[in-house]
Parts: C-alpha cells; structure tokens; sequence
C-alpha cells in the first residue's frame, strides 16, 4: 500500500477516506489491503446505532448529536444506510440532503450507503465503513439505519449503544415491536414528543420494559425529544455516555467487542468458502444436476452432498 495514502488517511484526510470506503465498499482488492492495514489503529472510536420505524425522525437525531458531538470538540462519522435503487444498486437518497446542519463541517464525516439488500437494514460493508472512520480519527461512528422496522435486529450486533427512536403513534404498536425492536434497544427516544400521545408511548414502553430481560444488566433509559428543535439531544448524549461507562465499568463493552469480532470472522470465513466453493467446475456439476432434480430423478440433498464430497477432497 502507499504509505503517504495510508498517512493520510490516518491523519483523517476526507478525500482518502473517501477512496479506502469506495473500495471497501466495492470488495476492490485494495479494500483488504487497506482494512489490514489500519486495524491496530481501530477502536477508538465509539459506535451508536440509530434505528426505528420510518418517519421517525432519525436522521433529524442523528444531524443534531453531531453537532452536540462537534461543540464538545470531537471528531464525529456517520453512516447513513439508505435503501437501495432497484434500477442502479446505489443508495436512493443522499447524505447532502439530511445532514445538511453538519455537512460543511470539517470535524463531520457523512457516508451515505446502499443497504443492498441486507436483511437487518444494515449493509454488510458497514463494519468495515466504520472501521475506516475510527481510524482516520473519528471520536464516534453514528450508525443510521435504512427504517424498515423489526427487520433491523442486526444494528445491535454492530453498535456498542443501540438507540430505538420511536414517535407517539407508535404507542399503539409497541406491543407488537417488542419481538424486535423492543429487544435491542439500550435508549428508547421517544421523539416528536410534542404530539399527543406522548405519554401513552413511554408508558406502554415502560410496560414492555418490565417483561424484558436485562441487557448486559442494563435496563434502558426512556428519552423524549423533539429533535427539529433541538429538544432533548443533551438528554439522548447523555444516556449514551452513561451506558458507555456501565459497559465500560463492567467490563461488558469488551466482551461485547468481542462478540462482534467473532462475527465478523465467521462473516468473513463464509464469505471467503462462498468464493472458493463455486468454482466454475462445481458451477457447471451444479447446473447438469438441476435437470434430474426436476425430474425428482435425485434430490437436492443428493447433490449438496457430492458437491460437499468434492470440495472436501479438493
């Protein structure tokens, strides 16, 4: 790798931190080799997710803890995962059109990604993304993600404090989230607090919190915000960082790192059997066997088990 590219990213340079996420992005070879190259110079940085039902008001929470973040002088990134365009694979909106308070700023990184179909609202280049932004000097990584409801589960295998930002109508269905999202949550924000309803909505939150299992030995703040006007951010920041210091204190942030480490290389493990599996000898095997399969002449079970024989004896 180049040492003065690898430098400057280091030293927090936007254009090549910019570069080493396009090529991560696009699994470009240059994306491991820079991944490698800056890992003993990540976790540092701070990870909170940002999830929840769309027309929340996320990105609205997320724009303002910025700039929360950026008056006490740190370094902050974001990572907006936006859905993704079914005509061009790319993310459908922009980070200049939300984060529009913070853009300009020089200490604010924005990312905007394609979730590109990940199942959890999270794209599985994130991790990665956020690695590069803790190495080249980001004080906190705000993961935000695409608001597709219960389906986003996997944000809090990739954050260290997971905010759920709930509004008063979902009073009403938080019964039913708590299958999902009500799991995940280490601070509930309850925004758009100035409609009716309110309330009702940390109440009912309150009521599932008491059928709710600990997590980590946690049990979840419940924050209201109107985060347009700037209400009730010092509150969200300020429940954060008392988690991060429970986790700290007891040791669970490490063992929680940890977990996501393990992850990551059973991610990376899968990935890389993907790639050396389907050669284009097993391919080919593959497609002549699909025939007898519709003919139920064999089962798909039958082939699994000679491609796996094959492999193995490779």
């Amino acid at each position: 790798m180049d040492a003065e590219f690898l430098n400057k990213l280091l030293r927090g340079d936007k254009l090549a931190a910019t570069r080493a996420i396009t090529a991560v992005e696009n699994s470009a070879p240059s994306g491991e080799e820079i991944l490698r190259a800056i890992y003993r110079h990540t976790g540092k940085a701070y990870r909170v997710g940002i999830t929840g039902p769309p027309g929340a008001g996320k990105s609205t929470v997320v724009n303002k803890l910025a700039r929360l973040y950026r008056q006490q002088e740190m370094h902050v990134g974001i990572i907006a995962v936006d859905p993704t365009s079914p005509f061009t694979g790319g993310a459908l909106l922009g980070d200049r059109i939300r984060m529009t308070d913070v853009e300009l700023d020089e200490g604010v990184f924005v990312r905007s990604m394609a979730s590109r179909g990940s199942p959890g609202g999270l794209s599985r280049k994130t991790a990665d993304v956020a690695d590069v932004l803790d190495a080249s000097g980001s004080d906190v990584v705000l993961l935000e993600t695409v608001g597709v409801g219960q389906s986003e589960l996997d944000v809090a295998a990739a954050a260290d404090t997971t905010v759920v930002v709930l509004v008063p109508e979902s009073g009403d269905s938080i019964q039913a989230m708590k299958a999902g999202l009500m799991e995940i949550a280490d601070l509930f924000v309850v925004n758009k607090s100035d409609r009716p309803g309110a309330d009702q909505a940390v109440t009912a939150i309150r009521t599932v919190l008491q059928f709710r299992s600990e997590r980590d030995g946690w049990n979840a703040d419940i924050v209201k915000s109107i985060a347009n006007e700037g209400k009730g951010i010092d509150e969200i920041a300020g429940s954060i960082d008392r988690h991060r210091k429970y986790l700290e204190e007891t040791g669970r942030l490490l063992e929680k790192r940890g977990r996501r480490i393990v992850n990551r290389i059973r991610e990376l493990v899968g990935e890389q059997l993907r790639v050396d599996f389907w050669n284009e000898g097993r391919l080919e095997r593959m497609r002549q066997e699909v025939q007898h399969v519709i003919e139920r002449r064999r089962t798909p079970f039958d082939v699994v088990e000679d491609l796996l024989r094959e492999f193995r004896q490779s």
